[in-house]
């Protein structure tokens, strides 16, 4: 059993997370599907894993399938139809707001409404909405806009907390100051720990808001396993991933290799490393690592009962540090023009 956990912030201050969340992404977005038996089997044993009084931060979205349809919440709802006493024991964070038409976030309130009422209805009645967020702020609309919307939804009952994705520290400040953000959930990692992510966790810290940092792998470049571009399946969303690409893959394995040694020498795996480390980015800072699988899921919690000495920080933090990661976070502009806002 893990020992080591962490309050949310927001409107959540008394609710007790493990140290280490849950993504559930893959579960439905993996090109060979998932079988229910074996997701129901990774979320229960990172249930089981946890002292009483600490909850499962899981986090979902309404466009988490293949389709960008609503297979994840889908399969939440199975879920918890099947272990109807887990439903207290986990705290489900659903992001929204992506309209496919468009291939990017739409924060109308016509739009989020759509997004939070087929939510509700595919997570079924036995387990309600802990959190919304919008996947991304959408500047068409306004942070002033968007969270006259979400208030809206919680003062309707639809749902309990308010968070954002892929905020900026001015951003996040300002919506705190409309009303209180419980999480905002962005990208970091050791490959991803650069000013705009200091700026929201050091933001963050000051406002006692949890931060959900999300790929803490890199997408699973990070664990080590992936040794070339071709050990990616056919149609792997990651093949598009400009960083997995032949002309990057290379100069981004000098980290992984780095921090590959620096775990054998502590005895952990590179993937519980980078975990832990995320762990020590912030005191608000929660990873939120995705596992499909039961004993993936105990790994990265087990991550979060690591305590590095400060020599071991130290040395993680130097390779971090002189290591430049080439390659875009996504796969171009048209998707990377909606980080940060």
């Amino acid at each position: 059993m893990v020992s080591r956990s962490i309050k949310l912030g927001g409107t959540a201050p008394d609710v007790v997370v493990a140290r280490i969340s849950h993504g559930l992404m893959m579960m439905t977005t993996a090109v060979d599907p998932v079988p229910d038996e074996v997701c129901f089997e990774a979320i229960k044993a990172g249930v089981d894993a946890l002292p009483p009084g600490v909850k499962a931060f899981l986090n979902t979205a309404d466009f988490y399938d293949r389709n960008r349809g609503l297979g994840n919440l889908e399969m939440l709802s199975r879920f918890f139809a099947k272990h109807p006493d887990y439903a207290e024991k986990t705290f489900i964070s659903v992001k929204g707001g992506f309209n496919p038409a468009t291939h990017g976030p739409d924060c109308s309130y016509e739009f989020l409404k759509l997004s939070v009422e087929r939510s509700i209805k595919a997570l079924g009645p036995l387990k309600k909405i802990d959190l919304y967020e919008p996947g991304r702020v959408d500047r068409n609309v306004g942070i002033e806009n968007i969270m006259k919307t979400l208030v809206s939804f919680v003062e309707e009952g639809k749902f309990d907390h308010i968070g954002l994705s892929e905020c900026n520290a001015d951003t996040l400040r300002k919506a705190h100051s409309i009303y209180p953000i419980t999480v905002a959930e962005i990208e970091v990692s050791p490959f991803e720990y650069g000013e705009q992510q200091k700026r929201v966790i050091a933001t963050a810290a000051e406002l006692n808001i949890a931060v959900a940092a999300y790929s803490p792998l890199g997408h699973g470049f990070l664990t080590g396993t992936i040794k070339s571009p071709a050990d990616l399946p056919k149609g792997d969303h990651r093949s598009r991933l400009t960083r997995f690409k032949e002309e990057h893959f290379l100069n981004n394995m000098a980290l992984v290799d780095d921090l590959k040694a620096i775990a054998q020498k502590k005895g952990i795996t590179s993937a519980q490393l980078c975990i832990a480390w995320v762990c020590t980015t912030g005191p608000t800072v929660i990873p939120l690592a995705g596992s499909s699988k039961a004993s993936r899921t105990l790994e990265n919690l087990e991550a979060g009962d690591i305590v590095f000495t400060a020599e071991e920080l130290e040395s993680i933090n130097e390779a971090v540090g002189k290591h430049e990661i080439t390659g875009d976070r996504y796969y171009g502009e048209h998707i990377d023009m909606h980080l940060w806002n």
